[in-house]
């Protein structure tokens, strides 16, 4: 299949409402600019009702932005009509025609843009080993699997070869565990055909498997952009801190501080930490810490009682009370370590390099 490797650009735009309700405007996207490079696979990630899916249904065309302009492969795209745009969407529900089989699901639109036969029947049959469907092309989609459906959906946008290839929540009628493997073979897909892709879903894990950048959004705004790694360890707010994954949040007072490197005291106790820029001697912050980057010992940093010990096979959860603060501990591989019990007191270490500040 040939690659065509498109960018997208948003500049400034915003999408406004009516509330049924209230009858009163507001706005679903507000001001919002982003630039997606060509062939990357990009994910739009937050809770329901922050607008990722307004973005995203503005991208394809099905929704019209109220302010701003979009951009694909440096074209503005605005004025254009869905069809007309270089993009195709693999849906939630997969929007397979029921009448018919795989191979014409997979060939309608080519026959819509008036390809020849032979061409269809080529470019069917490629996309359908690619997507692992050889073989079944004469299969009714009633007879297929919930993961067959969506094969089906995803080789019907492919076979197109859009510029931009747009995903709304495909996954969220599978079981867990086909989640896993569907989301493993459409980013293995992407990359070997080198689409520019974005990606809707509220589910974290998911985000985090399969993007080379996520789009963190809430009410309407962008929160954070940026590499699953960096979103998980270097949060830009306590709203995605706490969005992905899990996070402890320690009240902390600034004591001193020079460059990036601050002496700081949590309750009680003092130490440094050495990735905190902006910070000022007296200033109040909150101190990040993600659950497997704290261990219980017997001396160590903060001293705490052990509220809640929980064996969960890979792992020792424990809530621990420090001060009047609830820090929640995974200890991985804990079959050589002592276990603390509810009701005694025990130490907290962590990296002060692991930490983040907000």
């Amino acid at each position: 299949m040939e690659k065509q490797k498109k960018g997208v650009r948003l500049d400034g735009i915003s999408k406004i409402y009516i509330d049924p309700k209230t009858g009163k405007e507001f706005y679903a996207v507000k001001d919002t600019s982003l630039d997606i490079e060509p062939g990357t696979f990009v994910t739009l990630l937050g809770p329901s009702g922050c607008g990722k899916t307004t973005t995203l249904r503005m991208i394809a065309g099905f929704e019209s932005p109220d302010e701003g302009e979009i951009y694909l492969g440096g074209e503005a795209i605005n004025h254009l009509t869905p069809n007309k745009r270089d993009t195709a969407m693999v849906f939630q529900s997969y929007a397979l025609l029921p009448h018919y089989n795989v191979f014409d699901n997979v060939a309608y639109g080519l026959k819509i843009r008036k390809i020849s036969k032979e061409e269809i029947r080529e470019r069917v049959m490629n996309i359908l080993k690619l997507v692992e469907m050889e073989g079944m092309e004469s299969r009714m989609t009633n007879q297929l699997s919930g993961g067959q459906q969506q094969r089906v959906a995803l080789a019907r946008a492919l076979v197109i070869e859009p510029g931009v290839l747009l995903f709304d929540e495909p996954l969220s009628n599978l079981d867990a565990k086909l989640r896993v493997t569907m989301r493993t073979e459409i980013r293995k897909i992407q990359q070997k055909v080198g689409i520019t892709a974005i990606y809707v879903t509220h589910d974290q894990s998911e985000a985090m498997s399969i993007s080379d950048k996520i789009i963190i959004m809430s009410k309407g705004k962008v929160e954070q952009i940026g590499s699953p790694r960096e979103i998980y360890y270097h949060p830009a707010s306590r709203f995605v801190a706490d969005f992905i994954g899990e996070a402890n949040f320690l009240k902390a007072r600034v004591l001193w501080a020079e460059g990036e490197k601050a002496m700081i005291s949590v309750a009680g106790r003092e130490f440094q930490v050495n990735n905190f820029a902006g910070a000022h001697k007296g200033d109040e912050a909150t101190l990040v810490i993600r659950p497997e980057g704290a261990v219980l010992a017997e001396e160590g940093l903060l001293e705490g009682r052990v509220t809640l010990s929980t064996f969960m096979g890979s792992y020792q959860y424990y809530q621990v009370m420090v001060g009047d603060m609830e820090i929640q501990i995974t200890d991985y591989n804990p079959v050589n370590r002592r276990i603390y019990e509810v009701g005694e007191r025990a130490c907290l270490n962590f990296d002060p390099k692991g930490v983040y500040i907000l």
